[in-house]
């Protein structure tokens, strides 16, 4: 241990080891999700289907990425979702009602854009439910 002004220098915190792994982890996100959106675009006749997971819930949106519009969103915190328990099975019944909005608005075939997560968990619920309600990807 070195001398600072007089005393010794404390010993490194294990914190440091923890935030160098969430760094790490942070950074596999981010190239995953950049490796994913460079391959994913939509287009007026096929949009994008983005999804965003929080620790509370899941963020739906169809875009089209040439004009730059979202065309319809959803989340978990609708109140036709409260009635339902889990996480996983609020996710599918979003996806349903994610899907039930679009045919409305007359789109049918999307692009799937899972921003880095992996698919797995409440993103497949999620995308499992949209293809329930008639969504085509």
């Amino acid at each position: 241990m070195k001398l600072s002004e007089g005393r010794l220098a404390k010993p490194p915190r294990r914190l440091e080891h923890r935030r160098l792994n969430k760094r790490m982890l942070q950074r596999g996100f981010i190239q995953r999700a950049k490796r994913v959106r460079a391959k994913v675009t939509g287009t007026s006749s096929r949009p994008r289907l983005s999804v965003f997971r929080s620790n509370r819930g899941i963020f739906a949106q169809i875009i089209d990425d040439e004009k730059g519009k979202t065309l319809v969103s959803i989340s978990t915190k609708e109140k036709a979702l409260d009635d339902v328990k889990t996480k996983s099975e609020k996710a599918a019944r979003a996806g349903e009602l994610l899907a039930k909005v679009a045919l409305k608005a007359k789109i049918k075939k999307v692009v799937f854009d899972k921003s880095g997560y992996r698919y797995h968990g409440r993103v497949k619920a999620f995308a499992d439910g949209a293809r329930k309600g008639g969504l085509e990807f």
